[in-house]
């Protein structure tokens, strides 16, 4: 199993899922960022599960979670959850 690791914009990507699901419902914001994190180590366990996105970026792969989308990449022995975005947005201006 590979280790796994957050950039620093996932990591601000996280807060902003969590306090735009907050507002409403912050138990909601927990369970969700449980959820995200579960998938987070299942894809570091299998990391072929995702989807390969080279027409953004040389070993990028990405992961859908409800409405959004992990993207991460392996570099050694981590996977690095690269961003985490909605699968709504437009994503090509931001790799």
């Amino acid at each position: 199993m590979l280790t796994l690791e957050t950039s620093p914009e996932a990591e601000a990507d996280l807060l902003d899922i969590w306090l735009y699901i907050a507002k409403d419902q912050p138990t909601n914001a927990d369970r969700f960022l449980d959820r995200l994190q579960e998938k987070a180590l299942k894809l570091a366990e299998f990391p072929d599960m995702g989807r390969d996105r080279p027409e953004l970026a040389k070993g990028l792969k990405s992961f859908p979670v409800d409405r959004y989308n992990i993207y991460y990449c392996v570099i050694g022995s981590a996977l690095v959850l690269v961003r985490i975005l909605p699968g709504s947005r437009d994503i090509d201006a931001l790799f």
